[in-house]
């Protein structure tokens, strides 16, 4: 009988790269040409003014931040690479496994970017490798493009190894990620001062951010033109997720953090990011959702829509009360005013609302006290932070540079106050129970005051009931 058999039969299965006659049949027949890097306009320019910044900072400390590299999902698939804040500030690079050194000099930092290499026709890993070989992720820039496009000398990652950063002040996601060999420790210090420098936003930051909230507005509105789709087809709060998540992906780098949807009884929790319930036809639907732009600045912007299209007694008494808490809250934003100035006043007008209708057991002044605060049963969670790179931006500061700090110009914030009243709680009158409303929008500190970035959404019961109904004509 003939033997039909591969050649390799009964013996191992060769590696591709153990077989001369693919390897070197592989390594031709490719077109070649430079592909170019291609950062975000403005990105390079707006890294180099950060890195002095920083620079001025911290005088004589060597200093290492890193790109990262993508989280495993599951056995060998990973989730789609987003570099870290940090590093995406200092370089306007997202090249997954990059690390940025800056060493210091008389005046300032020299700074180098290492970073890994595309694997190209001819190399073994070009399709043997799947994170860098070509033929797995499509045609890359190599150092020189990038250098070119960045501005800064770009080195092999391999070269990195020779370098002495003893010493070096570094970010925790460089510390864990890359180069433990070093002996490197996260440095608070360095943390510190980047998420202070980073409260402040310069101009090609702050359009970033508009970008960012503007794809924002026109997915609210996508999905808000889907309401009647998915309740009608029983597709539910996942329909509404998938369809932002689609707008953000279309019109940015994604969503800036998982989309909430809920629905109904669903509303009042925090992170309902489950969003497997159904659109409920007369209840309220909370929306909290962000684009992330290609620079990676996100946008943070909730609204709770009535899904019928208009909000019943009950729901739109609860909706005015926290729309007074949060034009109380926009009212403190302004430079000189301390930062949880805008928490105080929100938080009165909820205090004295929710006394006003009989859900306190003590007065508003024993509820707004330190040893008080009866009124957080119905708002756990702060209802505001810092906006940028991250959705809770600059969350390494300390309390000083954070909560005790004064305002100023070029700060981008939220305002979120809400009402959260679960179905199970027993302390709410059965009509409002399974109702969750919050209001959140994105405001720059300006230097005369404030400008709310998301103030195309409207935030009056009457304006939303009016703007859901248009969007679904």
């Amino acid at each position: 009988m003939t033997d039909t058999r591969p050649p390799y039969a009964g013996t191992r299965y060769p590696r591709l790269a153990e077989i001369p006659a693919f390897t070197d049949y592989i390594a031709t027949g490719w077109a070649a040409g430079p592909v170019p890097a291609t950062p975000v306009p403005g990105a390079p320019e707006a890294a180099a003014a950060h890195r002095d910044r920083l620079s001025a900072r911290l005088p004589g400390r060597a200093i290492v931040a890193a790109a990262g590299t993508a989280r495993v999902r599951n056995d060998d698939s990973d989730y789609l690479f987003r570099a870290d804040s940090d590093f995406t500030w200092l370089t306007g690079c997202q090249v997954e496994g990059a690390v940025l050194v800056m060493t210091p000099r008389p005046g300032g930092h020299d700074a180098r970017l290492f970073m890994p290499a595309p694997f190209r026709p001819g190399d073994t890993g070009f399709f043997a490798n799947a994170a860098h070989g070509e033929l797995w992720v499509g045609a890359s820039p190599g150092l020189p493009e990038w250098s070119d496009a960045l501005r800064l000398p770009v080195e092999p990652l391999p070269d990195l190894d020779d370098q002495d950063l003893t010493g070096a002040l570094t970010t925790e996601t460089t510390a864990t990620a890359l180069v433990a060999q070093h002996g490197l420790e996260p440095s608070p210090l360095l943390e510190r001062h980047l998420s202070r420098l980073r409260m402040i936003k310069d101009p090609w930051e702050i359009q970033q951010l508009r970008d960012a909230v503007d794809a924002t507005v026109t997915g609210f509105a996508a999905v808000a033109a889907e309401i009647p789709h998915a309740i009608d087809h029983g597709l539910g709060e996942r329909w509404l997720q998938g369809t932002f998540d689609r707008h953000a992906r279309t019109h940015g780098n994604g969503t800036g953090y998982t989309t909430i949807v809920g629905s109904g009884p669903h509303a009042p929790t925090l992170h309902w990011v489950r969003c497997d319930g159904p659109v409920l036809p007369d209840e309220v639907l909370l929306l909290d959702m962000g684009v992330e732009a290609r620079s990676l600045y996100t946008a943070d912007v909730t609204r709770t829509l009535p899904a019928s299209g208009a909000f019943n007694a009950h729901q739109r008494e609860v909706h005015d009360l926290v729309e007074r808490a949060h034009r109380a809250g926009l009212a403190q934003i302004r430079p000189g005013t301390e930062y949880l100035d805008f928490h105080y006043a929100a938080m009165e007008v909820i205090a004295t609302g929710l006394h006003d209708w009989g859900l306190l057991p003590v007065s508003v002044d024993e509820a707004l006290s330190p040893a008080g605060q009866h009124h957080r049963r119905y708002l756990a969670c702060g209802i505001g932070h810092h906006l940028g790179l991250d959705v809770h931006d600059c969350g390494k500061a300390e309390y000083e540079d954070y909560m005790g700090a004064d305002l100023e110009p070029g700060v981008v914030m939220t305002v979120e106050p809400g009402l959260y009243f679960h179905a199970n709680d027993l302390t709410v009158p059965p009509e409002l129970r399974g109702i969750g409303v919050r209001l959140e929008d994105d405001v720059l500190v300006t230097a005369t005051g404030s400008e709310v970035l998301s103030a195309a959404l409207p935030i009056d019961a009457a304006g939303i009931e009016a703007w859901t109904k248009a969007q679904q004509r």
